[in-house]
């Protein structure tokens, strides 16, 4: 308090309205394979239409509907899921230097090895910006003068007769310049037609928008042709001198890109425009009308959804002129070719159709082993089908890589203490086998070694539902459902409430179940600590048990309980942040307390707990553990109870009989 001379009055604000914040409890992560999008880079989606941008639709493969649906199954529910594509073994980018050995990751990989245009000698201009086979549909045509854009009287016809109406082919003078996929036009008349192929000097075209293919109208010999790029319609002139280039005295830095998708791929039709970026700067210092830098590798960079630059053109620069800036430029101009550049990416490889157990392991301890770093509550396992090594189709379903699989994934859940890891059984343990007994038999011996932990949640099911994408239906693992049916718990009510049953434990778009266990083999599987996946005929496919993986009894057995525990740790953590630093005294534990009991009757009210005491005070917070710097609160909660049995006892009485008489015989 200042110190005041005469009387006065002080005023002074003390906050005690710390609360508790709220905290995530529906965010899910998956580690798998994709036909596109960064490799080993976190992508966050909120539904399956996401999925699909971010990282494609799934190939026609079992192991790629397996992961893509494990993903997208979740996302089902609601919920957002932090997706990583993992590298697989084999995995390699399409490239314009038309080399097999080209990987280029993610956005990182990009600055840290290709931006800088060493990369050149190997992968040419452009690489796609992401790995894996599709990349081998794009082509990076570039106009980079007016020539380029178009050229009036480029050649001339060179046939005694001409040619009649329907020609498809068409001979031109020798030494003429033509570029497949050019759009020429003859001096007699006004269609329009497209290179289709050449051999020689001779041109194989096509009318443009015209039913027949050949020539629409005879031309003569002798006849003037104009030659123009494919692309020239999505501009309305050709590349020239930017205002940059001009203020500074400078010329011709001006150039066309598009990326096309060359086979289809991508958009379904072959030749379709996937992007443009017109006008756009050789100059490395050339800036847009706004301010932003309009040279074209920072264009490509930060605006194109397929390709990155990684090496300029030598057909445009030369060694000497790769960073030219404008001033440079003035006394030494960029080079001015004549014709279109095609630069077509090939070598892209998918790689094998399954990761190891340690690329899929790897990639969960690299992007989600952090709490700090990323939140998440569900770890969801997928398949765990892994590469056999024996070829790009060929997978292994044994039972050791399936333990290992699950087994690393609760240890990893373990150390963080906020999420729970789904699982589902082998493939090979339920689909395809005929006898029930037989699967239920499999699905125990899939999770007999499997780590006793509360943090995670085992399944019983594979299920069958459709893949539209590729028009079939296919088989994927029931723990993306699963997940997404906690998640959608907590949407629905809260994180402690059981997710199981049919007021929450309905799962979505399941034509059938590999497994439907009936009630003996699911009180074997409940013994086991796997809840069972049911369909109820009329009912719906149900979880139904919700059991978490841990094998001796505990209150922490239970999935409610073990959400409920995630919550508050995570809440009040967060909130016991702001003590940090203080002063451990009787104001910051009244305070902490004043922002905790709040939060925990709220819980309460809410059904979660049926009691709690906090203590924070002189008891546990002694002069010992004060002169260590520490501070100590203790939570004590009693968790609220899921009902897993009932019992409902029918009893017949003689007349005359009061009730209240026998009640205590039953």
């Amino acid at each position: 308090m200042a110190f005041q001379v005469s009387p006065g009055v002080q005023v002074k604000e003390i906050d005690l309205s710390n609360v508790v914040p709220a905290v995530s409890s529906t965010r899910g992560a998956f580690a798998g394979i994709f036909q596109w999008g960064p490799v080993d880079e976190v992508k966050t989606v909120s539904d399956g239409q996401q999925l699909v941008d971010e990282f494609y639709k799934p190939a026609n493969t079992d192991a790629a509907s397996e992961d893509f649906y494990s993903a997208e199954s979740f996302l089902k529910y609601g919920s957002s899921l932090s997706v990583v594509r993992i590298n697989q073994t084999g995995l390699k980018s399409a490239n314009a230097g038309a080399n097999g050995s080209i990987l280029l990751k993610n956005a990182d990989d990009y600055i840290n090895t290709f931006k800088s245009g060493a990369s050149a000698s190997t992968a040419g201009a452009y690489t796609a910006r992401c790995p894996g086979d599709l990349g081998n549909s794009l082509n990076v045509s570039v106009c980079a003068s007016s020539d380029a854009y178009y050229n009036d009287n480029v050649s001339l016809i060179d046939e005694t007769n001409g040619y009649a109406v329907g020609a498809t082919a068409i001979t031109v003078d020798a030494g003429a310049s033509f570029l497949k996929g050019d759009i020429i036009q003859f001096a007699s008349h006004s269609q329009q037609y497209k290179v289709t192929n050449i051999s020689s000097n001779v041109l194989t075209i096509k009318a443009l928008n015209q039913p027949s293919a050949g020539l629409v109208a005879a031309v003569a010999n002798n006849e003037a042709v104009d030659r123009y790029w494919e692309h020239y319609a999505l501009f309305d002139k050709a590349p020239g001198s930017s205002a940059n280039a001009v203020a500074a005295g400078a010329t011709n830095d001006e150039i066309h890109v598009v990326v096309v998708d060359e086979d289809g791929q991508f958009s379904g039709t072959a030749g379709t425009i996937l992007e443009s970026f017109g006008f756009v700067s050789l100059a490395s210092d050339a800036k847009d009308s706004v301010g932003n830098s309009n040279y074209y590798k920072d264009v490509i960079e930060s605006q194109s959804n397929y390709v990155y630059w990684s090496g300029h053109s030598t057909t445009i620069y030369s060694s000497a002129n790769e960073t030219r800036s404008l001033s440079q430029a003035v006394s030494s101009a960029f080079s001015r070719p004549s014709l279109p550049i095609a630069n077509p990416l090939t070598q892209g490889n998918a790689g094998r159709a399954n990761p190891t157990v340690a690329q899929k392991s790897d990639a969960w301890t690299k992007h989600f082993g952090d709490g700090e770093l990323i939140s998440i509550s569900f770890l969801i396992v997928g398949s765990t089908s892994t590469d056999s090594g024996a070829g790009s189709e060929t997978a292994q379903d044994t039972l050791a890589d399936h333990n290992s699989l699950v087994n690393n994934a609760i240890q990893l859940a373990e150390l963080r203490k906020d999420c729970l890891v789904v699982a589902s059984p082998r493939k090979t343990s339920v689909v395809g086998v005929s006898s029930e007994s037989t699967q239920a038999t499999n699905v125990k011996a899939d999770f007999a070694n499997v780590t006793s932990s509360s943090y995670a949640v085992l399944d019983s099911g594979w299920v069958y539902q459709y893949e539209r994408y590729n028009d079939k239906y296919c088989w994927i693992p029931g723990n993306g459902h699963t997940a997404g049916i906690m998640a959608r718990s907590d949407l629905l009510q809260d994180a402690w409430f059981s997710p199981a049953g049919f007021s929450r434990g309905q799962y979505l778009g399941i034509t059938k179940l590999a497994f439907n266990p009936k009630q003996a083999s699911r009180d074997d599987l409940y013994r086991a600590r796997i809840n069972p996946i049911v369909t109820f005929p009329g009912q719906g496919t149900i979880l139904f048990g919700d059991k978490t993986a841990l094998t001796s009894p505990s209150a922490f057995d239970r999935i409610n309980v073990r959400r409920l525990f995630i919550t508050l740790e995570k809440a009040v953590s967060a909130a016991a942040k702001a003590q940090l630093f203080e002063f451990n005294d009787s104001f910051t534990r009244a305070s902490f307390r004043a922002a905790v009991e709040p939060f925990l009757r709220d819980v309460k009210n809410r059904r979660g707990l049926t009691d709690f005491s906090v203590v924070c005070d002189e008891s546990n917070n002694t002069d010992s553990v004060i002169d260590r710097n520490e501070f100590v609160c203790s939570i004590f909660v009693k968790p609220a109870k899921s009902i897993n049995y009932i019992t409902l006892n029918f009893v017949a009485t003689r007349s005359g009989v009061q009730f209240e008489e026998v009640y205590g015989a039953v």
